[in-house]
Order: C-alpha cells, then structure tokens, then sequence
C-alpha cells in the first residue's frame, strides 16, 4: 500500500524479526526526494543521498535479528545511524532503554511514525551528526549502528562520535556488509583502547534477498 507525505511516497510492508511481525513504513524507492526539505540541503544532503534514511537497509534486519541475544537489561543504549529505526523498534518493545539518533531531518519523524504504528509508545530521539557533538545526547552502554561505514570518512567521523557518547565500559556493535572502510574504522577503535572480535552472517531474508557481512564487536572494559 502506498501513500503519498507531501511530494515523497511512502509504503508499508511487515518485517518479521524472531516470529514477531512490524508494521514498517519506508520510502517507496530510493529515487524518492522532497526538493522542499530546506533542513537537508542546509545540512549537505544531496538530492542522490536524500532517501538513504528511509529505506530497510538488509544489514539493519540482520542487527534486528540479533539484537535479543545482547545484555542490555538495564544499560543505556544508542542506536546510531538509526533511519527508519528498526533495531530501535525492536529494542523498544523489549523494554530496553534505547535512544535513536540520526543525521537526516526526516528520520525522526519517520520513526515516530513507525513506532506508533507498532502500537508502541514514544521513543527516545536526538540528532546525530557524526561530525559535531550533541551535548544532550550524554553517554551510553552500548552504541549500535548498521551499515554506517559507507564513506571513507566515516571511519574516523563514526569512532570519534561514538567515543564522545560511550561510558567508560562500552560494547559497540556494528553491523557490516562488507564495506572498504571496515578495517580502518577497527584500527580507529584499536587506537582509541578498544578491544575487537567479529563474526560473520550469511542470512536469507524475507524479501529473498541474502545479506552477507560481520558484525563487528568492540570493548573497552571500564
């Protein structure tokens, strides 16, 4: 089903993730973009990158699959990177205390959208730009992102913003699918103390597509 949001088209779909079904809402293709959104080109977004948020990136279901098995009970958690939220959608219903964060003036409503539309109440949200600092966003347990190392700037760009929100004993994990800029972003984690270890996927998803990668794990114990 697809509905029009000013210029752009939305369309819903059901993402099982561990037997439960989402009710998700995403851009219809990623040639949608809103030449009004005044906010994303102030910020840089560029009519060819404007839709990356709001798509079902197959890396983020393979995150919201594996979500369950990590101990967040109790501990701050980030997701970084988030776009439509999935992970965090996820999470949220778990009962864990998650924060979405992302750099597109879009995503956040997105996401509310998404999240009521799971019947779920409202969810934790701040900007995250990666290059900046977001005094209110504070420090996490964990930080969380999916196939966030798609520019080679991002290595350095994506350590740095985690290591100014992370506690002092963190875990990050981060879902990959295979993107050049993996081993520079672990030896920017090693550099900043952090300890590493990584385990691969291969995973057949809904909608027939396979997602291969790692999801890369890193420690700096407090």
């Amino acid at each position: 089903m697809f509905s029009p949001v000013n210029s752009i088209q939305l369309k819903s779909e059901i993402v099982t993730i561990n037997e439960f079904e989402y009710s998700i809402s995403s851009l219809q293709d990623r040639q949608q973009f809103d030449a009004e959104d005044h906010a994303a080109s102030a910020l840089g977004i560029s009519s060819a990158t404007w839709s990356l948020f709001g798509v079902i990136w197959p890396t983020s279901v393979v995150m919201a699959l594996n979500v369950h098995k990590w101990r967040m009970a109790g501990k701050r958690v980030l997701e970084i990177g988030c776009g439509i939220g999935l992970c965090s959608i996820v999470l949220h219903r778990m009962g864990v205390d998650i924060t979405a964060s992302d750099y597109h003036p879009r995503a956040r409503s997105l996401l509310h959208k998404n999240v009521l539309g799971n019947g779920l109440r409202p969810i934790k949200y701040q900007t995250g730009n990666w290059e900046t600092e977001n005094q209110e966003l504070g420090k996490f347990d964990y930080v969380i992102g999916s196939d966030v190392l798609y520019q080679p700037a991002h290595a350095r760009h994506v350590s740095q913003f985690i290591e100014r929100h992370a506690n002092d004993n963190v875990e990050v994990m981060i879902g990959d699918p295979g993107r050049e800029n993996r081993a520079r972003f672990t030896r920017e984690m090693v550099g900043l103390g952090y300890s590493h270890r990584f385990e691969n996927f291969d995973e057949q998803l809904d909608d027939g597509q396979r997602c291969k990668g790692r999801l890369l794990h890193y420690q700096r114990p407090g």
